[in-house]
């Protein structure tokens, strides 16, 4: 099992670790992380480990073991890998990841103002997606409007924890029609955006205010099939 330290506190940029394991296919699994491992449409960390003689191993992505219950940091082709119990300093790319960070915030204001299910997103450092369930959405001018006056109201972006059970017994928070919420150790994280304006089971990494956001703009807005609409977004910066 790997600590995922990034889901209690998604701005930790580097942290201290073991290697416990190198797989068969040369993938390096850690007793704890900060980088997280690709899911709910949110890609991969990219970063490198730092050994105790200074030199770094490049980390282009990381996943999930089987089950989830252990992160494979992918290195670089032709790295010269840690060896196993080895200590080692884990550093995220912090640029990308805060990029990430911002359009997946962005992409649940998007799902909140149009009060829709999601059937599909994909973040991207320069461009994001995400599917919603409906029929016909309002124009885009009013879609970054609402966008825009949810970025300005600074609204804080909290983590909380409910049971398996409490969500069963609340199916209404959740949003996403394709990827099931996710659980593990009997709990679940929902991510609340203000007091009322979004909560929803989510287990990636999110600014802490809205403001951090920035401007978002929308790039384009396809027609799917008959009742999914897909949103292209992009930091204006």
């Amino acid at each position: 099992m790997t600590e995922p330290l990034f889901r209690d506190d998604s701005y930790l940029r580097s942290c201290e670790a073991r290697v416990v394991e190198i797989t068969g296919d040369g993938a390096i699994v850690l007793d704890r992380t900060v980088f997280y491992a690709t899911s709910g449409g949110q890609p991969g960390d990219s970063g490198y480990l730092e050994r105790a003689d200074g030199s770094r191993v490049a980390i282009t992505t990381a996943l999930y073991a089987d089950g989830k219950t252990g992160h494979r940091h992918i290195p670089a082709a032709g790295e010269a890998l840690p060896e196993e119990g080895e200590a080692v300093s884990v550093h995220v790319d912090w640029t990308q990841r805060y990029r990430f960070m911002r359009m997946h915030t962005a992409l649940h204001i998007i799902c909140a103002v149009l009060k829709t299910k999601i059937t599909g997103c994909q973040i991207g450092a320069e461009e994001s997606r995400i599917d919603l369930d409906m029929p016909e959405p309002p124009e885009r001018e009013t879609i970054e409007a609402a966008i825009r006056e949810a970025v300005g109201r600074d609204m804080a972006v909290s983590m909380e924890w409910i049971t398996d059970e409490e969500l069963d017994a609340n199916p209404g928070l959740i949003k996403s029609m394709s990827v099931s919420p996710p659980r593990g150790n009997g709990k679940v994280r929902l991510v609340r955006i203000g007091e009322d304006f979004d909560l929803q089971p989510c287990g990636g990494t999110h600014v802490s205010r809205t403001s951090e956001i920035g401007l978002v703009e929308i790039t384009k807005m396809e027609k799917k099939g008959k009742l999914n609409r897909r949103i292209r977004i992009r930091l204006a910066d």
